[in-house]
């Protein structure tokens, strides 16, 4: 299919009665929608007819205006199924404190060791920040085969699989 004048002519006269392309495209026949998409913008027709716009409405009078519904209240968005999901408790007036960060690498005293008490035998798992006063390691007994206690490798040696989704959760 070529583009005549004739064709052309047609094509512009249906674009500015603001006919789609595809029925530009049914109207002129052996020609696609995308074919009169492009020939549009080769010839650089932008104008197009508009529809009559709609009537305004009326304005209304204080009396009959429809009563707004009431607001609803906060509920907090959550992810996942909800069927089991604890019904929200209202906020209270003041936020509450913030909860103590949790203590997952409590060691007791007599098991702490330093660098220089470590073993095949005991826990290499470090526990505060190098250089400082307190930093030690775990000194508990380790599992044969492993430099960890059960707690630390559990810590140390997480499957593929859970650490991805620990990871996603993170995000959430």
């Amino acid at each position: 299919m070529s583009w005549t004048d004739e064709r052309v002519e047609l094509l512009k006269k249906l674009w500015s009665e603001g006919l789609s392309a595809s029925q530009i495209a049914t109207e002129l026949g052996e020609v696609t929608r995308n074919a009169v998409i492009g020939k549009v913008h080769r010839l650089g027709l932008s104008g197009r007819a508009k529809s009559p716009a709609p009537t305004p409405a009326r304005p209304r009078s204080k009396t009959e205006r429809p009563e707004r519904p009431e607001a609803r209240p906060h509920r907090p968005a959550t992810i996942g199924n909800t069927a089991l999901a604890a019904e929200p408790e209202e906020m209270p007036e003041e936020a509450p404190a913030p909860a103590p960060a949790p203590a997952d690498n409590v060691v007791p005293m007599a098991q702490r060791c330093t660098i220089m008490n470590l073993t095949e035998s005991t826990c290499r798992w470090p526990i505060g920040e190098p250089g400082k006063e307190n930093f030690h390691f775990c000194g508990a007994r380790s599992n044969p085969g492993t430099p960890y206690c059960t707690t630390h490798a559990r810590m140390a040696y997480q499957p593929v699989q859970d650490r991805r989704r620990d990871r996603r959760l993170a995000y959430l």
